[in-house]
């Protein structure tokens, strides 16, 4: 409960409007999440600013509103109004976070609740919870909320500290030097809890040892008699101290060391654990976690506090929780020591640590699809807790049962995270039966497993959440059927509950729970067992491009679209996507694994340099090089085992030597020009093109897999030239045949053939700009249910006023003709974004048109605003894409530009960073 005279008292605050309220449930700063009778935090985040939905926080039932007074100023005086009707208590500060600050201070030294931090680098909620959850047996206990743990999260929990609370709880967390000491500074812990140290955040700390230093800041702001719980197992916490003895006299704290708990090693060598014998008598199973501990506690200072260790030293007993996997008895033992050290029986503690369930998102057991059990680790990953969560699949699933582990991107690791990642994988490669990973840097993980042993059928590599539960599903029901066989043949009893485990982890910006989502026996039950369901989380995207212009690609959009497109042809037709481009310029190694996973078995590619990307990326799949391989390039072609196009007998003997040279064989597709006018055998020559073929048959290091050709003006309203081109190659077929010359792939269909002309479907089909959900032409439109893949998008760099009569960009070639309001856009011709003879138009703000002023710049260019005053910088800009109602497709520039949707999004350069 936050009470109006102090918050004003802490926040020296203005009243601007008194309203009728003066007590408060709590802060929100997110309108989306607001309940009534909360007071709304208008906070200026990197992406968004809580000024702009102060009447949505008043809709939502806000009593009251915390507000930076310069930004309350600037908004409109409508707004102003609308505001000061209701009966909202509106309060100016200078700055609403160092206001949150503020309050935090005064009202934990108003109330002067006994604080507990608790840091490390993972395990720090479940441990906060833990601890809240066994002091709140006897005492009234305060938890900060969910995982609010920096400068603004804890203040805002604080927002429900009560008078009556007489522990408070906090977790604390780091991405960033200092911040661990600026915390501590608000909310002065008495006792400190140091779980663990292993990497995480590095992106902002050096080392390992720079982010213990880091951790380090909580011994120093303990006060004297404070008391400090740590692993006494883990190595970088034990250097960190013994670094701090030598630097500091600490006889004032009471550390508490935890013997015999749990460590996860990431090293490359597979282990399950760097400390054997702290696990040793751990039991862990499918409905929790229990060992035998002594009650013990350290010695202390306090006589009072000396006698009761006294009295209860040299018994044991054994714990038990619902927490799963070994590694959870760290966090059961801090609880209960904690609980001891504060006066608690052990009886009683341990009936508390009973309770311990697991929270949503921390290996949480879900009921899944075909009865299996899902371990939802999907709230954020990190090596420690990656390896963690492997280890506890392996020792929940039966002996006869199947490991499946789904494991996305670990971010925010720095220069350490393609080790890291590789750790990972080295270590999953003993302990899981089925590994399905998501995303491009776990991908890395799925290279070192396969490296490590883990069979490449066994192993599943995607881009997008669907893929992965669809891999996942599939690996279910193989299975299933597996099993079922073995009962039956074999006279096997059935296993009794799930014999099918399934971990599901990631970082947070992975939204892996979206993967749980898909594979849950009860899916409509996802809002109350998932982590991130709540509205606000549902619309979050993560960005992390490298510059405030990028492009965002739905690969649920290409996979449904490929999806649609092998629904147009005959069952066994077989399905090859155009790759050229990277991918028409959607990235062609997530676009690969997108396709493949949704129906397409061939890719195809210009050049064997675009080949090369696929193959290190372990993509098998054949792929088809469409254009010229010169000779200098053909033993690469044949190292990376593509197809190769040929239309020469000469470079068909050139291709069979460079085959011999590196003992191979190498797959070759014969291309027949019927009427395009560029690479193959003229339709005519049908002496040489059965003689290339008969050629290709008899040289050594070849097969003759497939022949095609390419239509020219299959996407035109007129038919009369693509059913020409259909002709004379079906001519050539009928020749081709007749000498029994027939290869096992003919093909000659591209994206509008696929949709317009079935005749030409044969026995493959190469779909390119209809996968990415454009239009091939007007003539040939998509069918309903395609949509499309790619948006571009910039920023709003600066916004101004330029004075009637003054010229805007280079050659000032255009003059304002009166007071003009332009926002700066960083996007130019260097990005693809077209300069002349004619250039974009228009682009969409706040989902309005803004005219392009003056002449693209290489990295920047001008728009008018005029017409849109919220404009203001760091506002979204669409270029290409929706916003809101609004919509400016590529067809739409294509026109403008006066060229094709092809190469509107084939010519955005690589310099504009991709996200998905």
């Amino acid at each position: 409960m936050i009470y109006l005279d102090h918050l004003l008292k802490a926040t020296q605050g203005t009243i601007y409007h008194p309203g009728k309220h003066i007590q408060f449930q709590a802060f929100s700063h997110d309108s989306r999440q607001l309940t009534p009778g909360e007071m709304f935090v208008a906070v200026h985040g990197e992406r968004g600013n809580g000024h702009d939905y102060l009447l949505d926080a008043q809709r939502k039932g806000a009593t009251g509103l915390l507000v930076t007074g310069r930004a309350f100023q600037q908004l409109s005086e409508q707004a102003r109004l609308a505001l000061t009707r209701s009966d909202l208590t509106i309060i100016l500060v200078d700055d609403t976070r160092l206001a949150l600050q503020s309050y935090a201070r005064t009202i934990l030294d108003l109330w002067h609740p006994t604080v507990i931090a608790v840091t490390g680098s993972v395990g720090k909620t479940s441990t906060k919870e833990a601890l809240a959850t066994v002091l709140g047996k006897q005492f009234t206990t305060f938890r900060s909320w969910q995982n609010y743990n920096d400068m603004l999260g804890i203040p805002l929990s604080l927002g429900r500290l009560e008078a009556q609370h007489e522990y408070a709880v906090l977790e604390l967390g780091c991405d960033h030097p200092g911040e661990i000491a600026a915390l501590c500074r608000i909310v002065r812990p008495h006792i400190g809890v140091l779980t663990n140290i292993s990497p995480v955040q590095l992106q902002y700390f050096s080392s390992v040892t720079a982010l213990a230093e880091e951790f380090g800041a909580l011994l120093t702001s303990l006060p004297s008699n404070g008391h400090l719980f740590y692993n006494q197992n883990d190595s970088e916490t034990q250097a960190l101290l013994a670094r701090y003895h030598e630097m500091h006299h600490y006889s004032r704290i009471v550390f508490h060391p935890l013997a015999n708990l749990p460590t996860i090693s990431t090293s490359t060598t597979p282990s399950t654990d760097e400390s054997p014998s702290a696990t040793a008598e751990i039991t862990v199973s499918q409905q929790g976690t229990s060992y035998r501990t002594a009650t013990t506690v350290a010695e202390e200072s306090d006589e009072q506090d000396s006698a009761l260790t006294q009295q209860k030293t040299g018994t044991e007993i054994v714990l038990s929780s619902q927490l799963l996997g070994a590694h959870s008895k760290a966090t059961m033992e801090i609880a209960y020591q904690i609980a001891l050290s504060r006066g608690i029986y052990p009886e009683r503690a341990g009936q508390a640590i009973t309770q311990l369930h697991p929270l949503p998102g921390r290996l949480n057991p879900l009921p899944g699809i075909h009865a299996s059990l899902l371990l939802d680790d999907t709230h954020n990953a990190a090596p420690v807790s990656m390896i963690a969560g492997l280890q506890t699949l392996a020792a929940l699933t039966p002996r006869r049962g199947c490991r499946i582990a789904v494991l996305g991107d670990m971010l925010n690791l720095g220069d350490y995270a393609d080790e890291a990642h590789r750790a990972v994988g080295q270590q999953a490669a003993g302990l899981v039966d089925y590994l399905v990973t998501r995303g491009e840097r776990a991908s890395l993980i799925a290279e070192a497993a396969l490296q490590a042993g883990l069979s490449s059928e066994h192993l599943v590599m995607t881009s997008t959440h669907e893929d992965a539960a669809q891999a996942v599903r599939r690996i279910i029901e193989h299975q299933e059927q597996h099993q079922r066989d073995e009962e039956v043949l074999d006279g096997i009893t059935p296993e009794q509950g799930p014999t099918t485990l399934v971990l599901i982890k990631g970082s947070e910006e992975a939204r892996m729970e979206r993967v749980t989502e898909m594979l849950m026996a009860r899916p409509w039950e996802a809002s109350e067992k998932l982590v991130r369901q709540a509205p606000g989380w549902q619309k979050t995207f993560f960005m992390h491009a490298e510059r405030p212009t990028w492009l965002e690609v739905d690969l649920n959009a290409i996979g449904s679209n490929t999806r649609h497109i092998k629904s147009l042809v005959a069952p066994q037709t077989r399905l090859l996507v155009a790759l050229k481009a990277d991918a028409y310029g959607h990235g062609a190694l997530k676009v690969a694994r997108t396709v493949l996973q949704n129906g397409a078995s061939m890719l195809g590619v210009a050049t064997v340099t675009e080949a090369i990307p696929l193959r290190e990326a372990n993509i098998h799949a054949p792929i088809l090089v469409f254009g010229y391989v010169p000779r200098w390039q053909m033993r690469e072609a044949i190292r990376l085992g593509v197809s190769v196009t040929l239309y020469s007998a000469d470079e068909a003997h050139a291709l069979s030597s460079a085959a011999l040279a590196l003992d191979k064989t190498v797959q070759v597709h014969v291309k027949v020009d019927t009427g395009m006018g560029r690479l193959g055998v003229r339709f005519e020559q049908l002496e040489e093109i059965i003689a290339l073929m008969r050629t290709i048959i008899a040289l050594p290091g070849l097969a003759l897999e497939g022949l095609y050709t390419h239509f020219a003006q299959s996407d035109s309203e007129d038919r009369t030239h693509v059913h020409l081109q259909l002709a004379r190659f079906q001519q050539v077929l009928a020749a081709v045949e007749e000498q029994g010359l027939r290869p096992p792939i003919v093909h000659a269909a591209n994206s509008a053939a696929v949709l317009s002309l079935p005749a030409s479907h044969f026995d493959m089909v190469r779909p390119g700009i209809a996968v990415y959900g454009l239009e091939p032409s007007t003539a040939v439109p998509l069918p309903v249910g395609f949509r499309p893949a790619l948006s571009f998008k910039t920023q709003i760099s600066q916004v101004k006023w330029i004075p009637e009569g003054e010229g805007i960009s280079y050659g000032s070639t255009y003059i304002t003709s009166q007071p003009t309001r332009i926002a700066v856009l960083p996007v130019g011709y260097a990005d693809g974004f077209r300069r002349a003879p004619a250039n974009w138009g228009s682009v969409l703000i706040h989902g309005q048109e803004a005219p392009l002023l003056g002449r693209i710049c290489m990295d920047q260019c001008m728009v008018d605003v005029t017409h849109i005053p919220a404009a203001r910088m760091g506002d979204e800009v669409v270029l290409i894409g929706r916003q809101g109602e609004a919509s400016l497709p590529a067809e739409v520039i294509a026109e403008r530009l006066g060229t094709s949707n092809y190469e509107v999004v084939s010519e955005i350069l690589a310099r504009v960073p991709r996200v998905d």
